[in-house]
């Protein structure tokens, strides 16, 4: 029988077309492109050893039956060209099972936009983004283990409206991620009986928040919602309190408390409340910090602290292993894809996980914490 021989080129396109079909043997690789430069780093590095903690734990154990996970992770600054051009490099050379980890709501838009996931038939879980335009959008391979941005904005004039806070002012990266929750801060204001007094943006991928502060200084709301990055949070911070406003300030949980305090002093981060989308990792009551803390003392992650952005690598890292428990041995991306989907209050220790075909956002938890005069974080 005379054999068929196809040239180099058109093999490579047969088998990316065919490896969301076939199982993958031996490790199970798990593709992570995220920021590990740039304004971004620590989010990302900390997101990666989070989910890295969690497959460690796992493997120490036996693995997935049997099965070894490896992470495979790729940095992408937080540019988002390059998110797209790293992901798709990684299907080809490291053929993945599932991505998980991603960093920023326009790095993930342009990987849908793409249609990087759909053509790979890949599943991407745990992505570092609460924005309402993916929850809305329900991609059909994209699972979030976080509330969502609105959510968490809805907490926050929830809670301060209780209190007499009416006149709100906002801080937005002016990009996907911060015009999308510009405009659900807009619409939780309004339903509070509140009155957006100003906003003020600053360019993603930068600091520069002067213009801002000057406009939002000027209007003198009394609370400030921070929708920023850590840097651009902490920046925006200094400023305003040195520009001798005193608002209420309450970002995101995409600032990070111990990176603000840091970069500005603990003197001008007290009294900044963010939100968090996981429970404090210095708690001794909730079972997943327990767990996370007890793995984190064995396997002594390098240069990396136990924060909450860790814990949220960790959450996603956990709620993908057992997927590919339910998966069975050696599952093809469109099993664990159907898998992950299929999953309903699953307790990952004190957080709940669902996801259903017409909801992939699986989390609703959201809490308030402050930072106090020596820099530490309370409830």
């Amino acid at each position: 029988m005379k054999q068929i021989s196809l040239p180099r080129n058109v093999l490579a396109v047969v088998l990316f077309v065919l490896a969301p079909l076939v199982a993958i043997a031996g490790d199970i690789v798990v593709g992570q492109v995220a920021a590990l430069s740039g304004p971004l780093s620590p989010t990302g590095t900390h997101m990666r050893a989070g989910v890295k903690l969690c497959f460690d734990a796992v493997n120490a154990e036996g693995g997935i039956h049997g099965a070894r996970i490896r992470l495979v992770t790729r940095d992408d600054g937080y540019k988002t060209e390059e998110t797209v051009r790293l992901a798709r490099d990684m299907l080809r050379e490291s053929q993945p099972l599932a991505f998980i980890g991603f960093v920023g709501t326009g790095n993930v838009e342009a990987m849908l936009e793409r249609k990087v996931l759909s053509e790979a038939g890949i599943p991407l879980i745990a992505i570092r983004s609460g924005a309402e335009s993916l929850v809305r959008r329900n991609d059909p391979f994209l699972f979030l283990t976080r509330a969502s941005y609105a959510e968490e904005i809805e907490k926050i004039t929830d809670q301060y409206a209780t209190t007499g806070y009416t006149r709100f002012a906002v801080l937005y990266q002016d990009d996907a991620f911060g015009q999308g929750a510009l405009l659900s801060a807009e619409q939780a204001i309004r339903k509070s009986g509140g009155s957006l007094e100003a906003k003020g943006s600053y360019e993603k991928n930068t600091t520069n928040v002067a213009a801002a502060v000057k406009t939002i200084a000027a209007a003198k709301p009394q609370a400030v919602i921070l929708i920023a990055n850590t840097a651009a949070s902490a920046e925006f911070l200094k400023q305003s309190r040195e520009a001798g406003n005193f608002a209420q300030y309450v970002a995101l949980s995409v600032t990070d408390a111990a990176q603000v305090v840091q970069r500005i002093g603990a003197d001008k981060a007290e009294g900044l409340a963010l939100t968090q989308v996981v429970p404090d990792p210095g708690s001794h009551t909730v079972a997943l910090i327990r767990e996370i803390q007890t793995h984190f003392a064995r396997f002594q992650p390098k240069d990396v602290t136990l924060n909450h952005t860790f814990v949220e690598g960790y959450l996603g890292a956990k709620v993908l292993a057992e997927a590919l428990r339910r998966a069975g041995p050696n599952p093809t991306r469109k099993k664990l894809r159907d898998t992950i989907e299929a999953i309903r209050d699953y307790d990952a220790g004190g957080v709940f996980i669902s996801f259903s075909p017409k909801r992939h956002a699986g989390s609703r938890f959201v809490d308030i914490t402050i930072l106090n005069r020596a820099g530490k974080l309370l409830r």
